[in-house]
């Protein structure tokens, strides 16, 4: 098999979103299949048009937007498109925005022949929101590594833990302001994600913490991985995120099979991996009821105990990488839509 992806640059970013595309693509490599990676800065449309006629393209959902005008091409050969999240959920933008892109990939879905989604709640979304033909969606959710699991941070305080960039989607401010309600309780909180794809919104981040009088409990830790973010998991007793929307959730995912105990809101499939004994769903935006929650949890080390037990059961459950790339390649094996 002969593929091509097509995801706006740097292929190297660190996200939850291009963490799949870059563990599926080295996957099917792996596999023996030819995976070309094109980068677009912008020119989706053109580079879509260039691709011989010997590849079967893959569009990332994020680079969507850039077929405005142009989605009938994308009828014009069998083409997959592989959704995270459509762009037009993104938590920030103008209404007349989120409009423009929702028509663009409303377009653009119903000349696909294949619509790869990463998680149950996305593919629900794509049908009733995009009209995107139920038929030729196929939900393919991202894989987890084996993990040791998480010791914690062994002190008095409790150590809770968020991975997310810092743009408004991930209701990092939801969550500050849910634990500064926390005043009498002993906790800490890391901010783990990059502030670079929404400066001034994570600049007011940083200026909310100070403004709630939190600021020496909070860290921002900016784009951590590897090692260091590993260092991060093993000391946490608590991961939370209060976000809008997720296409899966990988970092509850990563928690889960760690066997950190969660809170997090119900945005999209961030709860949908969460059982009442591993952890807490809220409302999105909802952040009186997250404070309630995060108190119960930061309060009783033995509930956190007993509840990050149960994450780890819920995190053996999780499919491996293996797996989802032979579920992937299954995925674009398909007679192409008349």
């Amino acid at each position: 098999m002969h593929v091509t992806l097509i995801v706006p640059a740097p292929f190297d970013t660190v996200s939850g979103g291009y963490a799949y595309d870059q563990r599926i693509v080295a996957g099917l490599r792996a596999a023996g299949h030819i995976v070309e990676v094109n980068e677009s800065r912008g020119d989706a449309a053109s580079l879509f048009a260039a691709l011989p006629g010997t590849t079967l393209p893959i569009i990332d959902g994020l680079a969507m937007p850039d077929f405005a005008g142009q989605e009938a091409m994308l009828g014009a050969r069998p083409a997959v498109a592989l959704i995270h999240h459509p762009t037009a959920l993104e938590t920030g933008r103008s209404d007349d925005d989120r409009a423009e892109r929702q028509a663009v990939e409303r377009r653009a879905l119903a000349h696909c022949a294949r619509v790869i989604a990463t998680s149950e709640a996305t593919r629900e979304r794509l049908v009733a929101d995009f009209a995107a033909p139920d038929g030729r969606i196929v939900v393919v959710v991202p894989g987890t590594d084996d993990a040791p699991r998480s010791t914690g941070s062994g002190g008095p305080t409790c150590h809770v833990l968020s991975v997310g960039a810092l743009v408004p989607r991930k209701g990092h401010d939801v969550l500050m302001r849910a634990l500064a309600r926390l005043f009498d309780l002993d906790w800490r909180l890391t901010l783990v994600g990059t502030p670079a794809r929404d400066p001034v919104h994570a600049h007011g981040l940083v200026a909310l913490a100070d403004t709630l009088g939190v600021a020496q409990r909070v860290d921002f830790a900016g784009e951590v991985d590897g090692a260091a973010l590993e260092a991060l998991w093993q000391t946490a007793d608590l991961f939370a995120l209060a976000t809008y929307f997720e296409g899966y959730g990988m970092a509850v995912a990563e928690a889960l099979k760690r066997g950190v105990p969660v809170a997090v809101t119900q945005g999209g499939a961030a709860g949908a991996l969460v059982t009442l004994e591993s952890g807490v769903v809220c409302p999105p935006g909802d952040q009186d009821q997250l404070s309630k929650s995060l108190r119960r949890a930061i309060f009783s080390a033995k509930l956190r105990r007993d509840m990050a037990e149960a994450a780890w059961r819920v995190g053996l459950t999780l499919p491996d990488w293996p797996r989802q790339v032979k579920a992937f390649a299954t995925a674009l094996d398909f007679a192409p839509a008349a």
